[in-house]
């Protein structure tokens, strides 16, 4: 059983990870045949960096995934904070509406948010309601959710006198959360934001909906390309971020591999 657990998990890696193997290696070949490797070049990099409308674009992407990360993460956590201090059936309810998100397909939030818009456009009076702020919403309510759930584990662990101890040396209610709490958190905090950063660089259904012609995103532009033969400097892009995207997930695993170690090592000395 062991076996063939560990084969299927190889079977399932190799299919998921195969394709981007294969964009990489087409992001060095010299050929436009994706199929046929001809030789290696790094002449499709050099190209992308020379690509001022890829690149803008790329920066647009960049800016809400920084922007939507930062606020979803400063909410999240004070969300996070307060569900970790309710209890009974309001925690069961606003648990409940936090995975509504997760769970509720791409498309649907896309046209459910796109909707929203356009009936506060015609309330506000605003003909082209969609753009950079209707996106950066969008972004920050499908971050929420997990900043949320990377939060209340952390909070779940710490020492429940903690704060009670701090606010007994002098601290207030506010300087106790600042220098107590959030230093405990802050592992967690730290995954939500990365978390949200991948989710939101790489969104491109919910991103679809809500954006304007003012503002467009790499992944939604990308979609475009699609449509026509794709230039072999957008398989150099590909690789780089998803390389950017794969350094982000091992960073944050390793974060919490030493948080978890650290959290053992507390209770070995207590012990």
């Amino acid at each position: 059983m062991k076996r063939f657990t560990r084969i299927f998990t190889i079977l399932v890696f190799i299919f998921l990870y195969l394709p981007m193997i294969v964009l990489a290696v087409a992001s060095f070949n010299s050929g436009t045949d994706i199929a046929l490797f001809k030789g290696f070049t790094l002449s499709r990099y050099s190209e992308l960096f020379h690509d001022s409308a890829l690149l803008a674009l790329l920066g647009n992407s960049f800016l809400i995934a920084v922007l939507s990360s930062l606020i979803a993460t400063v909410l999240g956590t004070m969300a996070a904070v307060g569900l970790h201090n309710a209890r009974g059936r309001l925690r069961s309810a606003v648990m409940t509406l936090t995975n509504i998100p997760m769970t509720n397909p791409d498309i649907v939030t896309g046209v459910s948010l796109a909707l929203l818009f356009a009936f506060v456009g015609v309330v506000m009076k605003i003909n082209s309601i969609l753009g950079f702020w209707t996106l950066l919403i969008a972004h920050i309510t499908f971050n929420l959710p997990y900043v949320i759930l990377s939060v209340l584990p952390k909070l779940a662990q710490m020492d429940p006198d903690l704060e009670d101890a701090a606010m007994d040396l002098g601290c207030t209610p506010a300087q106790a959360f600042f220098k107590v709490i959030l230093h405990d958190i802050m592992p967690g905090v730290i995954s939500g934001f990365m978390m949200a950063f991948t989710m939101s660089l790489d969104d491109f259904v919910i991103s679809y909906f809500v954006t304007g012609s003012s503002f467009i995103t790499l992944p939604v532009e990308i979609y475009n390309y699609t449509k026509k033969p794709i230039h072999p400097k957008v398989y150099a892009l590909f690789t780089l971020m998803f390389l950017a995207i794969l350094v982000l997930m091992v960073v944050m695993n390793l974060l919490q591999g030493r948080d978890a170690d650290r959290k053992m090592r507390k209770r070995g000395a207590r012990t």
